[in-house]
């Protein structure tokens, strides 16, 4: 645990490589881009009415972004986390099966604000570490159990980590909180809401809200340790590396609001149309060739966006009908489309030996196109856009987040968000990104 609290308590801003510190506004600003969209789904307006009512103000508090009304802390980490979660479009990574940002953003924004005591770089700072413990704790926890779990899981360890960092709790409170984080965090069952897709999601905002709650809870003197995926013996070496790997420059970006596993499928198809120019109405029907756990996202006509996000057939279809594929283009509006659901339902999806053997560190796809002719056409081999080794440039980074923010608050308020997110810790700060997404009084 020294190295863990060593790393947690005594890193600085000026201890952060360049690299890593441009790295992480570019996590940021697609974020925020999420956040802002999140706000425009039925989920997220359900879980912020709910945190306003349930989640009441006490000696702390914090504001539901874009929203205003203030709850707790847990409250706002819990409505910011399940927002950004109602828009599968967030960074992730892949070693974790997960997403790390969802928990660290909301995490960091809610405290900060209870706590009034955050310059631009220490955020900056902070946001880093929540990445790095993050991707630790959610490759432990399934190095340590054998079900698959949500990120929210992990990622309570990971928001009790940074509550702990930002209270100053000391050696052994610090210990409790990502141990009660740890010990609370949602186990939920994320194979279930890939098989039957709801408002569930990844559990982020949940464990957002436990992480919270656990560093409140530390402070209080309520004990909860050890955490086992931070102090067994096992794990020791997933954690040896912390201030030498970086593991936020590991995160991938999606082109698309979609789950990742449908990406590939969906970057293939693109492809092979655009290759033979072909149309819509002249296709068939589409086999989509890829790993295990891309053929669970099967549903085909989905009748709310949640089941939209988690459908390979349905994004797959709408690519190729709309030419995009967007925040609209997955919203409730766009579910009926008559030839998107004829490409959807009529769609084979054909696991693939070779693909299962390179998941998760890769995810593959290929696809055939039977046309009307019966004529059949094969792609190469694709995976989604903006791996790692292939991140989006900054450019795609930048459109990304207008396409997903400006239709909602305007192009105008949307430039702002963005310069303000470019250069926090280089002359702005979080109050002036705090100004930017919460509305006046």
């Amino acid at each position: 645990m020294t190295n863990f609290q060593d790393f947690l308590h005594n890193t600085s801003y000026d201890d952060l490589p360049q690299e890593v510190i441009d790295f992480a506004r570019r996590c940021l600003l697609d974020l925020v881009g999420i956040l802002i969209s999140g706000k425009t789904t039925e989920l997220s307006k359900l879980i912020c009415d709910h945190a306003s009512e349930q989640f009441g103000v006490g000696s702390k508090s914090a504001n539901i972004l874009l929203d205003g009304r203030n709850v707790s802390p847990a409250g706002a980490a819990l409505a910011n986390g399940m927002t950004i979660d109602s828009i599968d479009a967030h960074d992730g990574y892949k070693p974790t099966k997960g997403h790390i940002g969802c928990h660290v953003l909301p995490t960091l924004i809610a405290m900060c604000e209870a706590e009034q005591k955050m310059d631009g770089k220490e955020f900056i700072k902070n946001f880093v570490l929540g990445y790095e413990i993050g991707g630790r704790a959610g490759i432990a926890l399934h190095a340590s159990v054998p079900d698959y779990h949500t990120s929210g899981a992990w990622g309570a360890v990971t928001s009790a980590a940074l509550g702990a960092q930002i209270l100053k709790l000391d050696e052994e409170r610090t210990r409790h909180a990502i141990g009660i984080g740890e010990y609370h965090g949602p186990r939920s069952q994320m194979m279930r809401c890939i098989d039957h897709p709801t408002m569930l999601k990844d559990g982020s905002g949940w464990g957002a809200m436990a992480g919270v709650s656990a560093a409140y809870l530390a402070q209080s003197g309520f004990t909860g340790a050890p955490a086992i995926t931070v102090e067994g013996d096992d794990v020791k070496e997933i954690w040896s590396d912390m201030g030498s790997r970086w593991v936020i420059l590991e995160q991938y970006f999606k082109a698309y609001p979609v789950c990742r596993w449908a990406q590939p499928a969906t970057e293939a198809a693109i492809a092979l149309t655009k290759e033979y120019n072909i149309k819509t109405a002249d296709i068939k029907f589409i086999e989509a060739h890829t790993f295990a756990e891309g053929c669970a996202l099967a549903t085909r006509g989905p009748q709310n966006t949640e089941q939209a996000q988690y459908s390979l057939p349905f994004p797959v279809a709408a690519s190729l009908v709309y030419g995009k594929l967007g925040a609209e283009e997955i919203s409730q509006d766009k579910l009926n489309d008559e030839e998107v659901l004829r490409l959807s339902h009529s769609m084979k999806l054909i696991e693939n030996g070779d693909y299962n053997d390179a998941f998760p560190e890769q995810r593959y796809a290929h696809v055939v196109i039977e046309l009307m002719s019966g004529e059949r056409l094969m792609s190469a081999r694709h995976t989604a856009r903006g791996d790692p080794e292939d991140h989006l440039t900054m450019d795609e980074i930048h459109e990304k987040f207008h396409a997903f923010a400006s239709p909602v608050v305007g192009a105008e308020r949307s430039n702002a968000i963005r310069d303000v997110i470019m250069q926090i810790g280089e002359g702005k700060n979080l109050d002036d990104l705090l100004a930017a997404l919460i509305p006046p009084a």
